[in-house]
Protein backbone atom coordinates (compact mmCIF):
# COMPACT_ATOMS: atom_id res chain seq x y z
CA UNK A 1 0.00 0.00 0.00
CA UNK A 2 1.24 3.77 -0.75
CA UNK A 3 -0.26 6.88 -0.07
CA UNK A 4 1.19 10.46 -1.48
CA UNK A 5 0.77 12.52 1.45
CA UNK A 6 0.61 16.59 0.34
CA UNK A 7 2.24 19.17 2.48
CA UNK A 8 3.67 22.89 2.29
CA UNK A 9 7.40 23.07 2.21
CA UNK A 10 8.12 25.04 5.41
CA UNK A 11 10.37 23.25 8.28
CA UNK A 12 7.10 22.79 10.47
CA UNK A 13 4.31 21.96 7.33
CA UNK A 14 7.38 19.02 6.54
CA UNK A 15 8.19 17.79 10.09
CA UNK A 16 4.41 17.64 10.93
CA UNK A 17 3.39 15.87 7.93
CA UNK A 18 6.78 13.13 8.53
CA UNK A 19 5.54 12.48 12.45
CA UNK A 20 1.70 11.21 10.49
CA UNK A 21 3.88 9.37 8.07
CA UNK A 22 5.36 7.89 10.26
CA UNK A 23 2.39 7.47 12.58
CA UNK A 24 0.76 5.84 9.75
CA UNK A 25 2.94 3.71 8.72
CA UNK A 26 3.51 2.13 12.34
CA UNK A 27 -0.48 1.72 12.69
CA UNK A 28 -0.28 -0.35 9.34
CA UNK A 29 2.48 -2.47 8.75
CA UNK A 30 3.48 -2.84 4.94
CA UNK A 31 2.10 0.81 3.82
CA UNK A 32 4.51 3.78 2.80
CA UNK A 33 3.68 6.92 2.93
CA UNK A 34 5.56 9.38 0.53
CA UNK A 35 5.79 13.04 1.37
CA UNK A 36 5.07 15.42 -1.24
CA UNK A 37 5.67 19.02 -1.30
CA UNK A 38 3.66 21.65 -2.26
CA UNK A 39 4.44 25.36 -2.95
CA UNK A 40 0.54 26.92 -1.60
CA UNK A 41 -0.36 30.31 -2.44
CA UNK A 42 -0.53 31.65 1.10
CA UNK A 43 3.21 30.97 0.90
CA UNK A 44 3.98 33.73 -1.82
CA UNK A 45 1.56 36.02 -1.48
CA UNK A 46 2.19 39.25 0.04
CA UNK A 47 0.64 41.17 2.54
CA UNK A 48 -1.90 41.30 5.15
CA UNK A 49 -3.72 37.49 4.48
CA UNK A 50 -7.09 38.89 5.41
CA UNK A 51 -6.91 41.83 2.98
CA UNK A 52 -5.85 39.00 -0.04
CA UNK A 53 -7.93 35.95 0.72
CA UNK A 54 -7.46 34.28 4.37
CA UNK A 55 -5.95 31.63 5.45
CA UNK A 56 -7.38 29.15 3.08
CA UNK A 57 -4.42 30.53 0.75
CA UNK A 58 -2.33 27.72 2.46
CA UNK A 59 -4.75 24.68 1.56
CA UNK A 60 -6.09 25.45 -1.85
CA UNK A 61 -3.57 23.66 -3.44
CA UNK A 62 -3.62 20.79 -1.26
CA UNK A 63 -6.71 20.32 -1.51
CA UNK A 64 -6.49 20.49 -5.38
CA UNK A 65 -4.70 17.56 -5.45
CA UNK A 66 -6.87 15.96 -3.61
CA UNK A 67 -9.83 16.19 -5.59
CA UNK A 68 -8.07 15.50 -8.64
CA UNK A 69 -6.16 12.43 -7.13
CA UNK A 70 -2.82 13.22 -7.30
CA UNK A 71 -2.86 13.36 -3.63
CA UNK A 72 -4.41 10.97 -1.25
CA UNK A 73 -3.92 12.66 2.34
CA UNK A 74 -3.04 16.22 3.03
CA UNK A 75 -1.43 17.46 6.91
CA UNK A 76 -2.93 20.53 7.70
CA UNK A 77 -2.39 22.85 11.28
CA UNK A 78 -6.31 22.51 12.01
CA UNK A 79 -6.31 26.44 13.12
CA UNK A 80 -5.83 27.35 9.18
CA UNK A 81 -8.46 24.94 7.67
CA UNK A 82 -10.95 26.74 6.89
CA UNK A 83 -14.69 25.90 7.96
CA UNK A 84 -16.44 25.03 5.16
CA UNK A 85 -14.27 22.15 3.11
CA UNK A 86 -14.90 21.71 -1.22
CA UNK A 87 -17.50 19.07 -1.62
CA UNK A 88 -15.95 15.19 -1.13
CA UNK A 89 -13.17 15.69 1.17
CA UNK A 90 -13.48 15.33 4.73
CA UNK A 91 -10.72 15.72 7.92
CA UNK A 92 -10.66 12.03 8.31
CA UNK A 93 -8.43 11.98 11.76
CA UNK A 94 -7.36 14.27 14.62
CA UNK A 95 -4.05 13.03 15.76
CA UNK A 96 -4.08 13.70 19.57
CA UNK A 97 -3.50 17.72 20.40
CA UNK A 98 0.17 19.26 21.41
CA UNK A 99 0.29 21.95 23.45
CA UNK A 100 -2.58 24.73 22.85
CA UNK A 101 -0.81 27.74 24.62
CA UNK A 102 1.15 30.57 22.98
CA UNK A 103 4.91 31.28 23.95
CA UNK A 104 6.62 34.33 24.46
CA UNK A 105 10.02 34.03 23.33
CA UNK A 106 12.31 36.92 25.08
CA UNK A 107 15.48 37.94 26.64
CA UNK A 108 13.80 40.85 28.15
CA UNK A 109 11.14 39.42 30.13
CA UNK A 110 9.21 36.04 31.37
CA UNK A 111 5.65 36.63 30.68
CA UNK A 112 4.01 39.65 29.34
CA UNK A 113 3.30 41.32 32.09
CA UNK A 114 7.11 41.24 33.32
CA UNK A 115 7.84 43.27 29.50
CA UNK A 116 9.29 47.01 30.09
CA UNK A 117 6.73 49.52 29.46
CA UNK A 118 6.93 50.70 25.07
CA UNK A 119 8.24 47.24 24.37
CA UNK A 120 7.83 45.79 21.04
CA UNK A 121 5.95 42.46 20.22
CA UNK A 122 6.00 40.87 17.16
CA UNK A 123 3.53 38.47 15.87
CA UNK A 124 0.95 37.62 13.05
CA UNK A 125 -1.99 37.26 14.66
CA UNK A 126 -4.84 40.00 15.22
CA UNK A 127 -5.83 37.29 18.00
CA UNK A 128 -2.85 37.94 20.24
CA UNK A 129 -2.64 41.35 19.19
CA UNK A 130 -6.02 42.10 20.32
CA UNK A 131 -5.55 40.72 23.74
CA UNK A 132 -2.29 41.99 24.08
CA UNK A 133 -3.33 45.15 23.74
CA UNK A 134 -6.27 44.37 25.89
CA UNK A 135 -3.73 43.49 29.15
CA UNK A 136 -1.04 45.83 28.63
CA UNK A 137 -2.23 48.73 25.87
CA UNK A 138 0.81 50.68 26.63
CA UNK A 139 2.97 47.68 24.39
CA UNK A 140 3.75 47.95 20.97
CA UNK A 141 2.25 45.32 18.95
CA UNK A 142 4.22 44.75 15.45
CA UNK A 143 3.16 42.49 12.71
CA UNK A 144 5.42 39.86 11.41
CA UNK A 145 4.67 37.40 8.95
CA UNK A 146 6.64 34.31 7.85
CA UNK A 147 7.38 30.83 9.08
CA UNK A 148 8.79 30.04 12.49
CA UNK A 149 12.48 30.71 11.52
CA UNK A 150 11.82 34.03 10.05
CA UNK A 151 9.73 35.30 12.71
CA UNK A 152 12.31 34.28 15.22
CA UNK A 153 15.01 36.08 12.50
CA UNK A 154 12.90 39.68 12.58
CA UNK A 155 12.96 39.41 16.48
CA UNK A 156 16.48 38.97 17.10
CA UNK A 157 17.39 41.40 14.04
CA UNK A 158 14.80 44.39 15.35
CA UNK A 159 15.65 43.68 18.91
CA UNK A 160 11.99 43.76 20.08
CA UNK A 161 10.92 42.79 23.25
CA UNK A 162 9.55 39.25 22.33
CA UNK A 163 7.59 37.79 19.61
CA UNK A 164 4.92 35.66 20.45
CA UNK A 165 4.52 31.93 18.77
CA UNK A 166 2.95 28.53 19.02
CA UNK A 167 4.18 26.18 21.79
CA UNK A 168 3.20 23.46 19.10
CA UNK A 169 5.26 24.11 15.93
CA UNK A 170 8.35 25.12 18.47
CA UNK A 171 8.16 21.86 20.15
CA UNK A 172 7.89 19.88 16.58
CA UNK A 173 10.67 22.03 15.13
CA UNK A 174 13.16 21.08 18.63
CA UNK A 175 13.60 24.51 19.30
CA UNK A 176 13.75 23.83 22.69
CA UNK A 177 17.01 26.36 23.26
CA UNK A 178 15.08 29.53 23.03
CA UNK A 179 14.15 31.68 26.01
CA UNK A 180 10.75 30.23 25.63
CA UNK A 181 7.60 30.71 27.96
CA UNK A 182 4.44 29.32 27.21
CA UNK A 183 1.85 31.93 27.79
CA UNK A 184 -1.22 30.75 30.18
CA UNK A 185 -4.28 30.65 28.43
CA UNK A 186 -6.00 33.06 30.49
CA UNK A 187 -3.49 35.88 29.81
CA UNK A 188 -3.84 34.72 25.80
CA UNK A 189 -6.41 32.80 24.80
CA UNK A 190 -5.67 30.01 22.07
CA UNK A 191 -6.98 29.87 18.59
CA UNK A 192 -9.20 27.39 17.67
CA UNK A 193 -7.46 24.47 17.08
CA UNK A 194 -4.32 25.75 17.92
CA UNK A 195 -1.99 23.00 18.71
CA UNK A 196 -4.31 20.23 16.41
CA UNK A 197 -3.46 18.59 12.80
CA UNK A 198 -6.20 17.91 10.37
CA UNK A 199 -6.04 14.82 8.17
CA UNK A 200 -7.46 15.47 5.12
CA UNK A 201 -8.79 12.93 2.30
CA UNK A 202 -11.25 12.26 -0.25
CA UNK A 203 -14.30 10.96 1.62
CA UNK A 204 -15.05 7.12 0.64
CA UNK A 205 -11.35 6.35 0.10
CA UNK A 206 -8.87 3.85 1.40
CA UNK A 207 -7.00 6.66 2.81
CA UNK A 208 -9.97 7.54 4.84
CA UNK A 209 -10.12 4.17 6.65
CA UNK A 210 -6.62 4.29 7.00
CA UNK A 211 -6.49 8.04 7.89
CA UNK A 212 -9.18 7.21 11.46
CA UNK A 213 -6.67 4.90 12.82
CA UNK A 214 -4.95 8.27 13.93
CA UNK A 215 -8.32 10.16 15.40
CA UNK A 216 -8.01 10.66 19.22
CA UNK A 217 -11.49 11.40 20.41
CA UNK A 218 -10.87 13.93 23.03
CA UNK A 219 -9.18 16.42 20.21
CA UNK A 220 -11.79 15.53 18.17
CA UNK A 221 -14.55 16.79 20.41
CA UNK A 222 -12.79 19.86 21.37
CA UNK A 223 -12.13 20.51 17.47
CA UNK A 224 -15.61 20.43 16.89
CA UNK A 225 -16.67 22.87 19.65
CA UNK A 226 -13.93 25.52 18.42
CA UNK A 227 -14.81 25.46 15.01
CA UNK A 228 -18.57 26.03 15.53
CA UNK A 229 -18.22 28.86 17.32
CA UNK A 230 -15.29 29.91 14.17
CA UNK A 231 -18.87 29.11 12.02
CA UNK A 232 -20.61 31.03 14.24
CA UNK A 233 -18.89 34.47 13.43
CA UNK A 234 -18.75 34.09 9.94
CA UNK A 235 -16.00 31.43 9.75
CA UNK A 236 -13.39 33.98 8.95
CA UNK A 237 -10.03 32.26 10.02
CA UNK A 238 -8.75 36.30 10.16
CA UNK A 239 -11.12 37.27 13.01
CA UNK A 240 -9.55 38.33 16.15
CA UNK A 241 -11.39 35.22 17.55
CA UNK A 242 -9.61 32.58 20.40
CA UNK A 243 -11.71 29.25 21.58
CA UNK A 244 -10.05 26.70 23.84
CA UNK A 245 -12.31 23.87 24.61
CA UNK A 246 -10.91 21.15 27.03
CA UNK A 247 -12.24 18.28 29.25
CA UNK A 248 -12.84 19.01 32.62
CA UNK A 249 -11.60 16.40 35.69
CA UNK A 250 -15.81 14.94 35.24
CA UNK A 251 -14.98 14.22 31.52
CA UNK A 252 -17.60 17.28 30.82
CA UNK A 253 -16.30 19.56 27.86
CA UNK A 254 -15.30 23.20 28.87
CA UNK A 255 -15.41 25.74 26.08
CA UNK A 256 -13.72 29.29 26.55
CA UNK A 257 -13.80 31.73 23.89
CA UNK A 258 -12.88 35.86 23.17
CA UNK A 259 -13.89 37.92 20.22
CA UNK A 260 -12.05 40.98 20.53
CA UNK A 261 -10.86 44.33 18.16
CA UNK A 262 -7.31 44.35 17.28
CA UNK A 263 -6.64 47.24 19.33
CA UNK A 264 -7.98 45.50 22.31
CA UNK A 265 -10.38 48.31 23.13
CA UNK A 266 -13.40 46.11 22.88
CA UNK A 267 -14.23 42.47 23.47
CA UNK A 268 -16.84 40.07 24.50
CA UNK A 269 -15.87 36.85 26.18
CA UNK A 270 -17.95 33.33 27.01
CA UNK A 271 -17.80 29.85 28.51
CA UNK A 272 -19.93 26.94 28.39
CA UNK A 273 -19.72 23.40 29.79
CA UNK A 274 -21.19 20.21 29.05
CA UNK A 275 -21.11 16.74 27.30
CA UNK A 276 -22.29 17.54 23.68
CA UNK A 277 -19.90 20.02 21.92
CA UNK A 278 -22.08 21.36 19.53
CA UNK A 279 -24.20 22.61 22.03
CA UNK A 280 -21.53 23.58 24.49
CA UNK A 281 -20.60 25.47 21.55
CA UNK A 282 -24.02 27.06 20.81
CA UNK A 283 -23.79 28.23 24.68
CA UNK A 284 -20.67 29.76 24.64
CA UNK A 285 -21.82 31.77 21.41
CA UNK A 286 -24.32 33.07 23.49
CA UNK A 287 -22.64 33.75 26.00
CA UNK A 288 -20.67 35.71 23.62
CA UNK A 289 -23.28 38.04 22.35
CA UNK A 290 -24.75 38.72 25.48
CA UNK A 291 -20.88 40.08 26.68
CA UNK A 292 -21.72 42.52 23.28
CA UNK A 293 -20.06 40.04 20.61
CA UNK A 294 -22.66 41.75 18.28
CA UNK A 295 -21.16 44.90 19.18
CA UNK A 296 -17.20 43.91 18.36
CA UNK A 297 -18.10 42.56 15.05
CA UNK A 298 -20.26 45.88 14.26
CA UNK A 299 -16.60 47.25 15.19
CA UNK A 300 -14.93 45.02 13.00
CA UNK A 301 -16.93 45.82 10.06
CA UNK A 302 -18.60 42.02 10.29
Amino acid sequence: MHLRLGTRRSALALAQSGMMARALEQRHPGLTVELVPMITTGDVVKGDLAEVGGKGLFTEELERGLLDGSLDLAVHSMKDLPVALPEGLVVAAHPERADPRDALVSEAAVDIDGLPAGAVVLTGALRRRAQILLRRPDLRVEPVRGNVDTRLRKWREQSAGGVILACAGLERLGLRDLPLYPVSPEVLLPAPCQGTLALEVRAGTQAEELVRALDHPATARAARAERRVVAAFGGDCTLPLAAWAREDGDGRLRLTALLATPDGSLAARGEAVGDDPLQVAEDCVAAMRAGGADRVLARLGK
